[in-house]
């Protein structure tokens, strides 16, 4: 058995970067039990995976609001921060989180403009369950410099995942997936 090339290096693809996103999401989800307490606003997240830098042409800063890069600052480094820092945003912050296509968190995070504020026309599908936070989603994937957008619902745990003005979401009762115990 060789030794491994000390030269070589190994980076996580944008699909493992988004599965590590919604894995963390559905976990922060499945991990809140008062989605059904009255009054109850649970954690809500919203990533938007970018390529290069986020520009000011689609965001504007959410002054405060901030990433605790202290905690994460690479998504796929460790799981475990990356999960508690998400949460504490999720509960404590607004806005969206840019993440760089190699994983690297924007400390600040953002309000992302809606189409009429950049004149882009993309004709979108909008579902009668989707707030502010989704609408802002499905509308910044549609733009080219965005990879996808991933979303955690405050008010039921749904997550959704956002590409290309299209979207996949779920529920609480189907998150998890395959690693989800049986009930």
């Amino acid at each position: 058995m060789s030794d491994p090339d000390p030269l070589r290096v190994e980076y996580t693809t944008v699909d493992e970067l988004t599965d590590f996103l919604m894995y963390a999401v559905e976990s922060i989800s499945l991990g809140f039990d008062r989605w059904e307490g009255e009054h109850v606003h649970g954690p809500g997240l919203y990533f938007v995976i970018v390529t290069g830098v986020h520009s000011g042409s689609y965001a504007d800063s959410l002054g405060e609001n901030k990433w605790p890069t202290e905690i994460c600052q690479i998504v796929s480094e460790d799981l475990d921060s990356f999960v508690e820092a998400a949460r504490t945003v999720g509960l404590t912050r607004d806005g969206a989180v840019v993440v760089s296509t190699d994983g690297t968190i924007q400390r600040q995070m953002v309000r992302v403009k809606s189409q009429s504020d950049v004149q882009e026309n993309t004709a979108l599908d909008y579902a009668d369950w989707m707030g502010t936070r989704h609408l802002s989603a499905i509308e910044v994937s549609a733009r080219s410099e965005v990879v996808a957008a991933i979303t955690l619902s405050e008010e039921d745990g749904r997550v959704s995942l956002f590409k290309g003005g299209s979207y996949e979401d779920y529920t609480r009762d189907e998150l998890g997936g395959v690693w989800r115990p049986s009930d």
